[in-house]
């Protein structure tokens, strides 16, 4: 064959290849189990898609040989080919977008990225359920068109609601926030999203870490695989806690994993208590409990929490624990179940909740292309809508921390303007850590680039900025320009996991380059820091050459754009703090192991619910280019609180201990008020105003937070109109505060509501009339 004929033959043996290989993902992906084709398998009973899922789980199990049984307790789960089922790898991650941290997802070929949002803790800014829900639907589209594509699994193990106790936590980033009322809403609402159940099926499985009172990575010698929090029942049940249930209860999130550290000296994998009891018991959880990665062998190996590592492996099974991100239950459960410390039985009960769950996602349904989201291929990935959420996503987080009136910028008194700092031109560092490939970025240079000539100077080579030998070309910059935007901040190389900050300034001269800029600058300086973590920028926010402040988190793919479209009036920034910005002097009070929350002798407490000191931003703060006007247009004064006769017993003295009710007895359905409040616009611009909610109990009670988030709601204002908004105030979920012992109760008397500078009352009465003695 002469080589011109032999190339000719390649190439289309090439292209005929590729367009396979392109028909194969729009068409599907092998099945995983029930392959129609197969003759072996296509009849067995747990193939029979118009059984009941337990039954069909119940069929497999009895199939099942010990051996194979013990292998599909690990993440890296094997293919049992006598009954047509295949390989498996669970972990997956999409904390803000298709992410390929996980060996279950891989980017290339047809899927050369996927879209990139705001890291969480930017988007919890925005306090905006509806577009936390609407993230979560495009992440898990386009994480079911990879798995068609064969590129990606249907459990994805994200969003991470820890509460972002300390500033100094590396991986508060991945979090809403450290109110966990706001966590609570993001998890039930990426949730919903991801999931997208459609009856008990789910378009994916979202799973909620890290269970619980996980908040330390590497602080000071002491790490996350060593750590034993210390955690009263109080601060747990109103705290730690709170995000998770919300996961569960109203989320019907189809995963919980459980953490690395210990909680009060027992592992949380190995907590009969945190995960039978609780999350199981309490909570109701349809689906299964995964540990976090390895750390089944990390509670043997480095905390030596049992003798041999059979019994670990059986204590972590026997609580609740139903699959190891890891090899461990691969290695030892054999053992464990000839000793006689566990049994079949309880392998089969892990078994069938991991089991029903890929049930659940039709991964035994036969071919993927006939199901509901069989349609789903790389078109449906990166779409210009999906980018537009994207973009809108990072607007609504953006917060305006300071101004003096220099924003918005104009086009044409500010035409030329100095970008500068060691993020003006960074692509990655906006999507933060647990990120994938994005699909394409607008770096903040070139999104200002797009609105006005611009001058550009690093400052610094990174965000450690050891030298300051780069600063004089910045500062020449800044005299000839009309504007200066400094772009600092942080990024994964300061904070990250295994990397919790030592304190909360800017790193290195990073300050001395704000300062030395701002005095050379001829027209207004607007720093605009990116970071997850708060920072200490009191130098800035009292220094008027700085006149204006933005926080951006980690924006995204297109946080560029959204930066350059708050910075010139495009886009009116309504973002509130998800977290209290302390000042430096705050972390060298509080050792990052003290888990409380209140304060004690000496301790100044956490967050905007307990700590009273001195703050840089408060948690809830944001400015807008208007100004809006709130007012009480409907609120009821009096609410009588009846006891449940059926529950109350004349020996139950702690029915109305501290003149408190305990929750569980009365009738929550009944208490309810509506509170109607009237947002007006009275500035010149369009804009979102996001209404903050806040509840104080009655002074008598010493043991509740001093306020704490009840409510939110974001509404769009037209300049020089008004809206009303309806917020029903339920005295059982928002009037209660947890005692010390962990219950939750409604305390009588007056309670005190705060809508920003107004202040509303309401009384609460018992009504005993009922009792019978």
């Amino acid at each position: 064959m002469s080589r011109t004929k032999h190339d000719s033959l390649t190439l289309l043996l090439l292209l005929l290849i590729a367009i396979l290989s392109i028909s194969s993902v729009e068409s599907g992906r092998s099945p995983f189990a029930c392959d129609p084709k197969n003759g072996l398998t296509r009849s067995l009973r747990f193939c029979r898609t118009n059984l009941p899922i337990h039954v069909r789980v119940r069929d497999l199990l009895g199939r099942l040989t010990l051996p194979e049984k013990i292998r599909l307790l690990v993440n890296n789960a094997i293919d049992v080919p006598r009954l047509g089922i295949r390989g498996y790898e669970w972990w997956s991650e999409a904390l803000h977008g298709v992410s390929n941290v996980g060996p279950g997802t891989k980017f290339g070929g047809s899927f050369p990225g996927a879209t990139s949002f705001p890291q969480v803790i930017t988007t919890a800014a925005s306090f905006n359920e509806s577009l936390w829900e609407r993230i979560g639907q495009v992440v898990s589209d386009e994480a079911r068109a990879m798995y068609n594509g064969g590129m990606a699994g249907l459990t994805y193990w994200s969003p991470n609601v820890n509460i972002f106790r300390d500033p100094r936590w590396g991986r508060g980033q991945e979090t809403p926030g450290e109110d966990p009322v706001l966590a609570g809403k993001y998890a039930a609402s990426y949730v919903r999203g991801l999931q997208s159940a459609t009856g008990n099926r789910l378009k994916v499985a979202a799973c909620c870490k890290h269970y619980t009172a996980y908040d330390l990575d590497n602080w000071k010698g002491v790490d996350r695989f060593h750590f034993n929090a210390r955690v009263s029942k109080q601060d747990l049940a109103d705290t730690y806690n709170v995000p998770f249930k919300a996961c569960v209860v109203e989320g019907k999130v189809a995963s919980v994993m459980c953490s690395y550290n210990q909680v009060n000296g027992k592992p949380t994998c190995a907590d009969p208590d945190l995960l039978k009891g609780t999350i199981r018991g309490q909570w109701h959880l349809n689906g299964y409990i995964v540990s976090d990665c390895d750390s089944v062998g990390v509670m043997y190996d480095t905390q030596h929490f049992t003798v041999t590592p059979e019994e670990s492996a059986a204590a972590t099974i026997k609580a609740g624990l139903d699959l190891d991100c890891g090899p461990f239950l691969a290695i030892y459960t054999d053992l464990a179940i000839r000793r006689g410390l566990l049994t079949v039985t309880d392998v089969d009960l892990a078994l069938a909740n991991t089991i029903t769950v890929q049930m659940r996602l039709g991964m035994f349904d036969g071919e993927p292309s006939a199901q509901p989201y069989g349609h789903l291929g790389p078109r449906h990935v990166c779409t210009p809508d999906h980018k537009q959420l994207a973009l809108e996503a990072a607007r609504q987080g953006i917060v305006l921390l300071k101004n003096s009136g220099s924003l918005p910028l104009s086009t044409s008194r500010h035409r030329t303007v100095a970008v500068i700092g060691p993020n003006s031109d960074v692509t990655e560092t906006m999507i933060g850590n647990y990120a994938g490939v994005a699909c394409d970025y607008t770096s903040p240079l070139k999104g200002i680039s797009r609105y006005v000539r611009t001058i550009h100077q690093a400052g610094c080579s990174n965000v450690a900025c050891k030298a300051n030998n780069l600063f004089g070309f910045a500062e020449v910059a800044a005299r000839h320009a009309d504007a200066t935007v400094l772009i600092m901040g942080l990024d994964q190389s300061i904070e990250a996991e295994f990397k919790d900050r030592a304190g909360l300034l800017l790193p290195g001269y990073q300050q001395e380059l704000v300062t030395r800029v701002a005095q050379a600058s001829k027209g207004p300086t607007i720093l605009v820091l990116m970071s997850g973590g708060p920072i200490d920028v009191s130098f800035a926010k009292y220094d008027r050459r700085v006149s204006a402040i933005l926080w951006a988190g980690y924006p995204g793919q297109a946080g560029g754009t959204a930066i350059a479209d708050v910075l010139f009036g495009t886009t009116n920034p309504g973002g509130k703090l998800p977290m209290t910005w302390y000042p430096q002097s705050y972390v060298a009070k509080v050792p990052m192991t003290n888990m409380g929350m209140r304060p004690s002798r000496g301790y100044p407490g956490r967050t905007y619910r307990f700590y009273k000191g001195p703050v840089v931003f408060p948690f809830g703060h944001g400015l807008s280019y208007t100004n809006f006007k709130q007012s009480l247009a409907l609120a009821p004064t009096d609410l009588s609180v009846l006891i449940n006769i059926d529950l109350f017993a004349t020996k139950n003295y702690s029915t109305l201990s501290s003149n408190a009710i305990r929750v569980k007895h009365t009738n929550c359905d009944s208490l309810s008020l509506p509170l109607h409040i009237d947002v007006e616009n009275i500035g010149t611009m369009d804009g979102t105003h996001t209404l903050l909610l806040f509840s104080e109990p009655p002074a008598s009670v010493k043991w509740s937070p001093n306020k704490q988030l009840i409510s939110f709601h974001r509404v769009h204002v037209v300049a020089g109109s008004k809206q009303r908004v309806k917020i029903d105030v339920h005295a059982c979920k928002h009037l209660s505060v947890v005692d010390e012992f962990g219950i939750r109760r409604i305390p009588m008397g007056q309670h005190s509501l705060y809508i920003g500078d107004l202040k509303h009352s309401i009384s609460l009465q018992a009504n005993l009339e009922g009792i019978k003695n």
